[in-house]
């Protein structure tokens, strides 16, 4: 894909956002990784939703200019998205916006970790919350830092949420899963709350995300048994059989800090 197309790309998923009301206004920015030090981003001060290929800056790794047109300069975002690409190298694009229902999740402090569905187990597994940052500053990129190598999408306390992937479309994807989650999660709490997936029902679902090669991090993948082709143990705290073959100061560690991830 040349460059223009994937300029013209940003502004069809642009338009996308803008259009499912997951940006209001001027929110938003969205970025694609060209090769380590050439990056594509969306503009700061423009709607989302009415972009053209002119408006799309290039940036380097530090998130300096490299090309610009007249009247436009690269989102104030950019520094959490170069966090973002600096810290995992297999992301090739980042999509921040304001969906609705996720950012009253990220609002209220609340992270959206009850498996409910099963294709949002798959895609995500759970979406934490970064502690709040000043927009525009590096407290931001100090916060989203502490989640990126454990999973694709992060919603961020009293501002929105964050997704990234391997490809442009990924990422949108994951922020549009991410938004019908919470939407889903919301409704069903109106209806007396929802009946949540088993242990072993969320367990199975995990096996069929690594048996399908999903690339990304997803909390399927944190225990040290599931790169050893084993049964993962994370969320049984260290107590199942598989983790036998494991010293029990790792396992004990690794299942801190998925709670901790978790909000538990």
């Amino acid at each position: 894909m040349s460059e223009y197309e994937i300029k013209k790309q940003i502004c069809e998923i642009g338009k996308r956002i803008y259009d499912k009301g997951m940006v209001a206004s001027n929110d938003g920015n969205i970025s694609v990784k060209l090769n380590d030090n050439e990056f594509l981003c969306t503009p700061t001060g423009v709607s989302k939703g009415f972009m053209t290929p002119e408006y799309i800056c290039k940036v380097d790794a530090n998130g300096k200019v490299i090309q610009a047109n007249e009247g436009f300069k690269p989102s104030s975002e950019i520094k959490m998205h170069m966090r973002v690409y600096k810290e995992r190298p297999d992301v090739k694009s980042v999509v921040h916006a304001h969906p609705l229902y996720a950012t009253s999740f990220a609002i209220a402090g609340i992270p959206l970790t009850e498996p409910i569905m099963p294709e949002a187990v798959i895609a995500l597994g759970c979406v934490p919350i970064a502690e709040y940052g000043t927009p525009s500053t590096e407290e931001i990129p100090d916060a989203v830092s502490k989640y990126v190598q454990y999973y694709d999408a992060v919603l961020l306390a009293n501002h929105g949420a964050l997704s990234f992937s391997d490809s442009l479309l990924s990422a949108y994807h994951k922020m549009e899963s991410l938004e019908f989650y919470a939407q889903l999660l919301y409704q069903s709490k109106m209806l007396g709350g929802p009946k949540q997936l088993t242990d072993s029902q969320v367990q199975r679902l995990y096996e069929i995300r690594r048996q399908f090669g999903m690339t990304g991090k997803h909390p399927a993948d944190l225990c040290p048994n599931v790169k050893a082709g084993k049964p993962s143990c994370h969320s049984c705290g260290g107590n199942c059989s598989c983790g036998s073959d494991v010293p029990a100061d790792v396992i004990a560690e690794i299942t801190r800090k998925v709670l901790e991830q978790l909000g538990r």
